[in-house]
């Protein structure tokens, strides 16, 4: 069989998975999405639901939603029906050879993931943002276009970092929050919200 890939989501987090995808040898790609009134997406054909795996057991599966909790929902469906979840790196990655990368993670064109950096399931390490050595990134966090962190960081599970943020070195982040774009990290973020400015503060 050639190499096949369902991608899960036909926004533009799926395009621009298909668009690796095709650069990393995929030659059959289809997409699921749950609005039945997309039926191609970037030149490839919806077919229907997320629930539709079945059929394509054998294929790979790839879940391009932005949202966290939703990606993380889906993500664990294909496993409890034992799909073969895979992760999607773009060639124009630069990526230590120290890096671990945990399945179905997304890293764009232009990213960087420097040395001993590990990465969880389900992220998204975005277009030319930069991950430097030592990070930890949990389990289905975005690393949002354009994001720096510093050495030895570390990001909670579903946290957004947005695009054109900076995170200063040593710098630990809980879960589930949300760092505005253009933000500047210099304090740890203990507690779950949305952080804005220079420096970050949490706001109301």
């Amino acid at each position: 069989m050639s190499k096949a890939l369902v991608i899960i989501g036909a926004g533009g987090h799926g395009k621009v998975a298909a668009d690796i995808a095709l650069k990393i040898g995929y030659e059959n790609i289809v997409f699921f999405d749950n609005n039945d009134s997309i039926k191609e997406c970037v030149g490839f054909p919806v077919l229907g639901k997320s629930e539709m795996t079945e059929k394509y057991k054998l294929w790979d599966f790839f879940v391009a939603i932005g949202n966290a909790v939703r990606r993380k929902e889906i993500f664990e469906m294909l496993e409890e029906k034992e799909c073969r979840i895979v992760s999607l790196i773009h060639p124009n990655a630069v990526i230590s050879r120290r890096v671990k990368i945990g399945k179905g993670t997304a890293v764009m064109a232009g990213a960087v993931i420097n040395t001993d950096a590990v990465i969880g399931d389900g992220c998204i390490i975005n277009t030319a943002s930069s991950v430097d050595h030592d990070c930890v990134i949990g389990d289905f966090a975005h690393i949002a276009v354009g994001a720096h962190l510093a050495g030895a960081v570390h990001v909670g599970q579903k946290t957004w970092i947005g695009a054109g943020a900076t995170v200063s070195n040593n710098i630990r982040i809980c879960g589930e929050c949300m760092v505005g774009a253009g933000a500047v990290v210099v304090k740890n973020i203990d507690e779950k919200g949305t952080y804005i400015g220079v420096p970050s503060v949490k706001t109301k």
